[in-house]
Parts: C-alpha cells; structure tokens; sequence
C-alpha cells in the first residue's frame, strides 16, 4: 500500500506541473482585445510577423515632445524649469539638454512670433542654448 501511495505521488508531481503549465498557456492565447466587437484574437509567438509594432522612442525624445507640448500650453519659463529637473533626476537626459533646450528656443519664437517676447524667458539652463535656439529660429 506504501508504494502505491508513493508512485502516485510521484506521477503527480511529474504530470501536474505539466498540465498547469499547458492549461495556463492555452488559457492566455485567446484574448478579447483586438476590438470590442471580436470575440477573441489568437497570439501569435513571432513579434516579426506582428502587423504593427511598437515604436520605442528614447527617453531624451519622450521629453523633448513633452516640454514642447508644455511650451505651447503654458510658457517657456515652465518647460525650461522641467527640462532643469529632469536632468538633474537623470543625469544620461545631459548630454541632450542643449538640443533640447533650442528646440525649446525655436518652439518660443514660434508661438510668440518673434525674439524679443521669447528671449524674457531665457535663463541659464544648458548654458545658453534656449537663447541659441532663438537665435536660430530667427535667421
């Protein structure tokens, strides 16, 4: 009787994992979230054969969107105090801060329609390449 309770028990230990296993993968391949009027959408294992995939953007890219978004509904003053933080909190976000801060200097020119308005807003962020961004928007 000790035996069979014992190759019981091994059986078990080998097939259930098994079968866990296979019932939660099988339970994961159809999902309802293609669109609210399909049913399910079957997974596919390859991302190459997926028809869109997901564009990674840097996080120097992400910011620069986000502060000229900023830029446009508030100010200058807002986007350059943003772009000031962030690099202090992620120091690689650094070696992008001038470029960022003269797309923020063009974003000014843009939305005031001219230098003199924009260049109240500079100040010494990224040393002066909000002004250099000015600048260049001017030419």
């Amino acid at each position: 009787m000790n035996s069979a309770a014992r190759r019981i028990g091994r059986t078990l230990a080998l097939v259930l994992p098994v079968v866990l296993v296979l019932s939660g993968t099988l339970a994961v391949t159809r999902v309802p979230w293609a669109s609210p009027s399909a049913e399910s959408q079957i997974l596919t294992a390859s991302a190459g054969r997926a028809s869109t995939q997901a564009a990674h953007r840097a996080p120097h890219e992400l910011l620069r969107d986000r502060l000229l978004t900023e830029l446009q509904q508030k100010d200058p003053a807002v986007a350059l105090t943003h772009l000031q933080v962030a690099t202090n909190e992620r120091p690689s976000l650094a070696k992008h801060c001038a470029s960022i801060a003269r797309a923020l200097g063009r974003a000014a020119v843009a939305k005031y329609g001219g230098t003199a308005r924009a260049q109240a807003y500079a100040r010494p962020v990224c040393d002066t390449s909000f002004a250099s961004g000015i600048t260049q928007a001017y030419r």
